[in-house]
């Protein structure tokens, strides 16, 4: 499995390596062929923290970006990551929480106002077709004066929407086969996993979920699982700091995945490689990375990477 951060990080994130450094640059300046994996935002949670950003991840494909996820900033992440924000196509939403939805219409915007001509299409849970026409009215003073000024095509007829409630092909062309499951996120329904088969590799991104079957079954025998990770002994001091802590436990313990379940899925799934992202509670620096992935290593003997912000795998 090959490790790099995306261009840009080589110089600040202090646990690369000289090697992985060199590894970084190559990816940037090498063929657009097969199938790459980055980890945009790696944080779960809604509340900003300059330890990690908000949940966001892009496969690039023979060159082509396909996001999964748009947490707050996954915009600024892209172009971190090198990629050119008009070259956006395709966008899978998991489900219709704020850290994984939060900037879907700015995405599309901020593409669009950097040159984005060609449509956008969006898959994933009810919500998205009144969220961007309400979005496109919030900003229509903004939209009405690019289009005037700077010469730029409408907006809203390049936003493309597909909703689903249940499992499905939601996507299939020459490069990639999408097929989305349903997990288990407790109130928040419906919510996805989605499975990305290309000619080189297969990804799974669990999304949001609890211990789930359907999850499983969707990821047998994958390249890549990116699953969320929840690390329950970190709970204990997250709910001395919030004044709804039995609601918000109860939540947090029905909603997500714990380490040691994690490895479990994993090695139910017959997967090559676990990848750990979507850290709850995912602002705490005193847990490290050992601590996050020791209670999997149990359940699952392959690889396994704990994922970090602009993390090429």
């Amino acid at each position: 499995m090959q490790l790099a951060l995306a261009a840009g990080g080589a110089a600040v994130l202090p646990w690369l390596t000289p090697a992985q450094a060199q590894t970084a640059a190559a990816l940037t300046t090498t063929s657009d062929q097969g199938t790459r994996l980055i980890l945009l935002g790696t944080k779960g949670g809604p509340t900003p923290s300059a330890l990690r950003a908000a949940p966001a991840n892009v496969l690039l494909i023979d060159g082509q970006p396909y996001v999964v996820d748009c947490g707050n900033g996954v915009a600024q992440q892209l172009v971190k990551a090198g990629i050119k924000l008009p070259q956006i196509r395709d966008i899978f939403l998991t489900h219709q929480h704020s850290d994984h939805n939060a900037d879907l219409g700015n995405l599309v915007l901020l593409a669009w106002a950097t040159g984005l001509a060609t449509p956008v299409q969006m898959y994933g849970p009810p919500g998205m077709r009144r969220m961007m026409d309400d979005f496109v009215r919030m900003n229509a003073l903004d939209i009405a004066v690019r289009i005037k000024e700077e010469g730029r095509p409408p907006l809203r007829p390049l936003i493309k929407t597909h909703e689903f409630s249940g499992p499905r092909v939601v996507l299939e062309n020459d490069q990639v086969k999408v097929t989305a499951a349903l997990v288990d996120h407790y109130t928040l329904k419906p919510a996805f996993a989605y499975r990305f088969d290309s000619k080189d590799r297969s990804v799974v991104f669990s999304g949001d979920t609890a211990y789930n079957e359907n999850l499983i079954q969707l990821a047998k025998g994958a390249d890549v699982l990116v699953h969320e990770v929840m690390y329950l002994p970190a709970l204990e001091k997250l709910m001395r700091t919030v004044d709804n802590a039995p609601t918000l436990l109860d939540h947090l313990v029905k909603s997500h995945t714990s380490s040691a379940q994690v490895g479990l899925v994993a090695a139910r799934a017959g997967v090559k490689t676990l990848v750990l992202s979507h850290f709850v509670p995912g602002g705490d620096p005193a847990i490290t990375d050992d601590m996050w992935s020791a209670e999997a290593r149990k359940q699952f003997s392959g690889e396994i990477i704990v994922g970090k912000d602009l993390m090429v795998i």
